[in-house]
Formats: structure tokens, sequence, C-alpha cells
């Protein structure tokens, strides 16, 4: 006679419920690597400029780095070697904790999508051909002229002009991050309704400084407004030459939120 046992009933294992998955954290300030760099420089030279260097230096250091039309109509023989630095290191020169900051913002909101796409080599070539073109266009307009140029707003014009190319589609599709559109033709770029009213609001800023009405600060400081035309131009129309095919993007677009620049 076969005989069964049956094992007695065990008592069902309470189940291990895991703790949810921690999110990934934000950082504050995402800044490409590059980016971040330029602003640190930006604000060392400008610290050391404002407390540490005693009034000649200053003087010194403005006059020696600082921009002025009049070196290009006096013979070579007659000056020193400046005129081939300054042309891109007046750009990383600044007059005032207001000139700075204001500078460092913009630089932020639209230098980051350009590093982001086009990577640190080209950005650095960027800032120095953009920075050249501002000031050239800057001479053309005020040739002779004794007064210094200092100051970044050119090469952001120039990342400005730069961003209008890519940093707003064409077209309605799932968001993704702006480095991450595809580049527009200057013809597509200029039918964009969006692109078109970014730059007549940026216009009509300029127009503002080049008839005295200062946007930050207390306007006894005259502002370049020709040199950031001088950028933009070379940002918009030039673009092409410093871009690179835009990298697959690695998240989802209903995920991709950051770097979105949105009218």
């Amino acid at each position: 006679m076969n005989e069964q046992t049956a094992e007695p009933n065990k008592a069902p294992e309470p189940l291990k419920v895991q703790p949810p998955a921690r999110p990934p954290r934000v950082p504050v300030f995402n800044l490409p690597p590059a980016l971040f760099f330029s602003l640190c420089l930006l604000a060392v030279i400008y610290l050391v400029q404002a407390f540490l260097l005693p009034d000649d230096a200053v003087e010194w250091l403005l006059f020696t780095f600082g921009f002025v039309p009049a070196r290009y109509v006096i013979p070579l023989s007659q000056q020193g070697p400046e005129l081939f630095w300054t042309p891109i290191t007046y750009s990383l020169l600044h007059g005032s904790v207001e000139h700075i900051a204001f500078n460092a913002l913009w630089l932020m909101a639209f230098g980051a999508p350009v590093v982001r796409r086009i990577g640190t080599l080209r950005f650095v070539l960027f800032w120095i051909f953009s920075s050249v073109a501002s000031a050239a266009l800057h001479t053309a307009l005020n040739w002779g002229d004794i007064s210094l140029l200092i100051g970044a707003s050119g090469v952001i014009s120039g990342l400005m002009g730069a961003a209008c190319r890519f940093a707003f589609p064409a077209e309605r599709r799932p968001m993704l991050p702006a480095h991450l559109n595809a580049r527009l033709s200057i013809f597509e770029a200029l039918k964009s309704r969006t692109v078109v009213i970014f730059m007549l609001f940026w216009l009509f800023g300029n127009a503002l400084i080049a008839v005295g009405i200062p946007l930050v600060g207390d306007g006894s400081q005259e502002i370049a407004w020709d040199a950031h035309i001088g950028g933009f131009v070379f940002g918009f129309f030039l673009f092409s030459l410093f871009d690179r095919a835009p990298p697959r993007p690695s998240v989802e677009p209903a995920e991709a939120e950051k770097d979105v620049l949105q009218s």
C-alpha cells in the first residue's frame, strides 16, 4: 500500500517592498565645462582688475589688451604689437560688475546650446573669429576713433546669431534639446516666424542702445552697439563653418527637457 505524506502548509513569505529609486540629481548650473571655464576666466580677470591691481596697472591692462580703432590708422613703425591680439583680448575685459553680470547671463543662455553642439575647440575658434568680426565692424564705423572697446557682448551676439540657425526648430515635433535640432539654412531661418521675431526684438534693443537708451546700468558708459551687430551677423551667416552633425539623442524626446529654447 502506497502512502503519501502531505507537507504541512507553509506560511507565505512576506513580500519585500523595494524602495523607490531615487531620481537623478539635476545640477543647479548644468553648463558645459568649456562654458563654465570661460565664465570663470572672465570673472577672475575682472576680480584681479577691479580689486587687486592699482590704477596705473589697470590703465596699462586696458590699453594693452583693450581694442582701440585708432591703432589701425597709425603706421606699424610707430606702435607696438597690441593691434595683433587686441581684436580678441578685448572680449575678456569688462568695465563694471553690471557689465560682466549682464554678459554672463546671456553667455550662459546662448553659449550652452552652441557649446554642446559644436564642442570645445570649435567654440574657442568661434569666440576668436566672432570677436574679430565685432571689432572689425566697430572699426569700420568708427575709423580712427580713440575710444576703448571692451567686453564679450560682440561674442555673445555672435552666439545669439548662431542659435538662430538651430535652436528654434522650423516645425512642430517632439521637444528635443536645442543643440540636437537640425541646422536651418539661412533662407529657412529667415522664414521662421520665431527667428524673425527674436531678431526684431534683438535689433530693437540695439536701436535703443544706439540712440542712448541703455538696457542695463545707468547709461554713463557708451555701449558699442555696432560691435553687437558685427558679432550677430557673423554668427548668423557663418555658423555653418563651425557646425557639425548634432549627436543622436541618448534620451527620449519627452524626457529631454534641458537646454531647450522656447519662444
